[in-house]
């Protein structure tokens, strides 16, 4: 492997090594001849020369540029079944569903087939105005199955954007109405809906680039974190307080992804879903992570009793393919928006791409596939079997504090000494040496294979995920954290993107038996989980 230097300088010397094989001159003129550009990638290359290239001309999402080439990234060549391959023929088990988007895996020859149909029919024609079939075929298909009464369907390309929508659609109900006043919403401390401006104001105040963009956010009334065990009764009192002024209440059904797969009990949403009901307060949730069976439903907001006015969709619409998202309206919600022809009830909003026909093939087909191959009772299966490998393997483990599953999705949160450690990124660098691909949440190594994972499957992400945390307790500077006396406190354990620790004293649905040990500080005795449809916990 070369050294980091070497790297750094692959990528501050690849612009110029660009230019000239493509044929560009550094004055900016476009190129003699543009096919000359192949040139950079005939050839076998060193797997660095692919990060340096990277390097070189992308700038990856939430991602330090200036250490990117530091951290080894995977650069994927090919991708089937649930492995991706990367550039220097290394195979990796997708464990994050390539950030749980992927729910059949990669490569699935029926969306395969669709998508190579649509393109027979044509790839792409603007929604605005006017309509396509495929798009009406998949709206028909997604309303027979999501839990909202007489759905609309406003198509765009990601979970951020369908969360924008709804803010925005939530916003002009009240307006459409007549009612004054109705500006505020009530969203969750820990709450994860997207980095665009409107979704980032809902989201938690810390983390994920809130506080740098805390001057563009617009306020919103915030309940506690569902890690904390009052945090619905007071989201329920803020309804009734704030019932003049709420146009919304957001949150994400049972589990707060990015939070660290923080979960409460259904019946606490099913409280929340009648306060908002009986104050007249429109509910919006959010199931960009948790929908299309991830949960073990189809929607999370079938397990907490839920029927919300506004709906949010996107990454396992299209099973991982192609960029969509969907916001659903009730019925009594789009009928506010009617009105004469380019009045000021219509909703000014709408994107190029929204509705895009590629992607509505392949989900129309996902879709078809989830129930054809019965993909939710995998889930559930799977999800015990995962839950009984977290308990004896790694629930024990000194390096971890608490473990977290509902469905499939789970979170194993670390006993780090010291958040400087990185011991989520360290853990999770681990696995990828050992062919198993995590990411972390901070000190919260995110468990989300395929919905389509095997028995085998498990094991091999728990037995590497168990060597990974033997690695990094075995480090040297996990040694000299601990001789120095590094904190380990339970409650500094899990981190935003940067920001504040959240507690996990008082883990949600079951109290968890805690004790101290030497160091690392703490450990559950059982997984945290809530009730998954159909099995016992």
């Amino acid at each position: 492997m070369p050294t980091t230097a070497a790297l750094s300088f692959k990528v501050r010397s690849f612009t110029a090594a660009r230019a000239a094989a493509s044929g560009w001159d550094m004055a900016g003129s476009w190129p003699t001849d543009v096919r000359s550009r192949t040139l950079v990638s005939s050839g076998a290359m060193d797997p660095s020369d692919w990060v340096a290239r990277d390097a070189s001309v992308v700038w990856h999402g939430f991602t330090q540029m200036a250490s990117f080439a530091d951290h080894a990234p995977v650069i994927v060549d090919t991708a089937a079944g649930h492995e991706v391959v990367d550039v220097d023929g290394t195979r990796y088990l997708d464990a994050i569903s390539s950030l749980w988007v992927t729910t059949l895996g990669h490569r699935v020859p029926e969306l395969d087939d669709a998508l190579r149909a649509q393109l027979e029919r044509g790839a792409h024609t603007t929604m605005l105005g006017n309509g396509n079939r495929v798009v009406i075929e998949l709206a028909e298909a997604l309303a027979t199955v999501v839990p909202v009464d007489e759905p609309h369907f406003l198509f765009a390309s990601d979970g951020a954007s369908a969360v924008e929508q709804a803010l925005k659609i939530a916003f002009q109900y009240w307006v459409n109405r007549g009612v004054a006043g109705r500006t505020q919403f009530l969203a969750f401390a820990g709450a994860y809906h997207g980095d665009t401006l409107g979704a980032l104001s809902v989201g938690d105040d810390r983390g994920f680039g809130a506080e740098t963009f805390a001057p563009l956010r617009f306020p919103v009334l915030r309940a506690p974190a569902f890690s904390d065990p009052r945090g619905f009764d007071v989201a329920v009192a803020m309804v009734e307080a704030h019932r003049h002024e709420l146009a919304a209440v957001i949150v994400e059904p049972l589990v707060q992804g990015a939070a660290g797969m923080q979960t409460a009990p259904p019946e606490a949403f099913a409280a929340l879903g009648a306060a908002c009901r009986d104050h007249d307060v429109l509910l919006i949730c959010d199931e960009v992570a948790t929908g299309f069976g991830r949960t073990g439903t189809l929607f999370a907001s079938e397990q907490c009793r839920l029927r919300p006015d506004l709906l949010c969709l996107g990454k396992g619409l299209t099973g991982g393919y192609l960029p969509m998202s969907a916001t659903v309206a009730a019925g009594h919600v789009f009928d506010a928006f009617l009105g004469e022809e380019l009045g000021p009830r219509t909703l000014y909003h709408g994107h190029s791409y929204g509705g895009n026909a590629l992607a509505a093939a392949v989900a129309l087909r996902h879709l078809e596939l989830l129930h054809e191959r019965d993909v939710l009772t995998n889930v559930r299966a799977r999800s015990v079997e995962l839950r009984r490998l977290l308990d004896e393997r790694v629930v024990p483990h000194r390096a971890v504090a608490a473990v977290r599953l509902h469905g499939l999705m789970g979170g194993v949160e670390l006993a780090a000494p010291d958040p400087a450690a990185r011991w989520g990124r360290r853990v999770c660098a681990a696995a990828v040496r050992r062919g198993v691909l995590l990411r972390p949440l901070g000190d919260v190594v995110v468990l989300m294979p395929p919905l389509t994972v095997t028995s085998a499957e498990l094991r091999q992400i728990v037995d590497t995920l168990v060597a990974a945390l033997d690695d990094v307790v075995a480090e040297p500077r996990a040694s000299e954290l601990t001789r120095t006396g590094g904190s380990a406190s339970a409650s500094g354990c899990t981190r935003r993107g940067g920001g504040a620790s959240h507690g996990i004293s008082t883990p949600p649905v079951r109290r968890a038996s805690w004790r101290r040990t030497a160091a690392p500080s703490c450990r559950s005795r059982r997984t945290t989980t809530s009730a998954s449809p159909n099995t016992r916990t």
